[in-house]
């Protein structure tokens, strides 16, 4: 498959500047007083109050991101038949994702007409563990076999990237497995990818693969343009990103930690405490460490990237 044109998001990791990533689209809603407590996540309001999805956007590119990621991490098909949906529906509701962010994307330009940059809409790709609602994107213990994490991911990512998004953003990836289908299946898709990894400590991902042999079979790849790593402590980064340069030194680096807090499945929810200026401090310390896409993951919000953003571009 060739691809002779160069689109957004491949155009902005020409520039030499960092680029500025939205944060969690959950904890936005979560403050807006949404109860995402569910197995769809913020997924489950692109049914039931999709306008909340774009004002979530919306506070991200407010606070200076530029790249917001749809609300599909948690939208299967499996998952929003359970709704009573059909798989027509399903689908649609899925790709209802994309133009909301789209959406989201139009408002700000209008209300923004100095805006230099167009941001990039990333059509968010979660693993099979986010659907189970149980953590285990967080583990990397799955019960399931090759063919069909392959039969999971291949609909999701034919149906996305037929849409208008930028990029595709397959996230919190924690299973050695699980890597290797997406590297196999992303070969051939349309749009420009990343990929990005939970992980345990300061070397492996979730289910104890290195990192940096997980990011070598990437090099090279025609259409992952940068790997990386999300929902990971953020005293993990600066290692992290160490690794993945050794391990992919032609690919782009993307970070997006959590705040350090940690998730407890059991109560739904979060025990410790987050600090936009902390967070603002550690992100110059990355793109010196070699990132070039730095944002935020759960219990990142608005008012983080808007510090973070602040301190890249000082």
């Amino acid at each position: 498959m060739v691809h002779s044109r160069l689109n957004l998001f491949e155009k902005t990791l020409c520039r030499k500047s960092p680029v500025v990533l939205d944060g969690g689209l959950a904890t936005e809603l979560e403050s807006q007083g949404f109860d995402i407590g569910t197995r769809l996540w913020s997924a489950g309001l692109l049914q039931s109050d999709p306008s909340a999805i774009v004002a979530a956007h919306r506070a991200y590119l407010e606070a200076g991101a530029e790249i917001i990621i749809s609300a599909s991490y948690q939208a299967s098909q499996a998952g929003l038949m359970s709704l009573g949906l059909s798989e027509h529906q399903a689908d649609d509701l899925i790709v209802s994702s994309i133009e909301l962010a789209c959406t989201a994307r139009k408002q700000f330009l209008d209300k923004h007409p100095e805006t230099t940059f167009t941001p990039i809409v990333a059509a968010s790709i979660g693993p099979y563990g986010a659907v189970l609602h149980d953590g285990s994107e967080y583990t990397g213990n799955y019960d399931i076999d090759e063919a069909s994490l392959r039969r999971f991911h291949e609909g999701r990512l034919t149906l996305l990237d037929q849409t208008e998004a930028d990029v595709l953003a397959c996230e919190t990836i924690p299973n050695n497995l699980e890597a290797s289908v997406l590297c196999e299946l992303l070969t051939n898709v349309r749009l420009p990818a990343w990929v990005s990894f939970s992980c345990r400590d300061g070397r492996c991902i979730s289910d104890g693969t290195p990192l940096q042999q997980m990011v070598t079979s990437f090099r090279g790849h025609p259409r992952v343009l940068a790997l990386g790593v999300n929902c990971t402590a953020p005293h993990f980064i600066t290692s992290l990103i160490g690794e993945i340069k050794a391990g992919a030194a032609d690919k782009a680096v993307i970070v997006y930690p959590n705040s350090g807090e940690i998730y407890d499945v059991c109560s739904n929810s979060w025990l410790g405490s987050s600090s936009p200026i902390e967070c603002a401090a550690a992100a110059k310390s990355w793109r010196d460490a070699g990132a070039k896409i730095i944002g935020g993951c759960c219990r990142i919000g608005p008012r983080h990237i808007a510090a973070l953003r602040e301190q890249l571009t000082a």
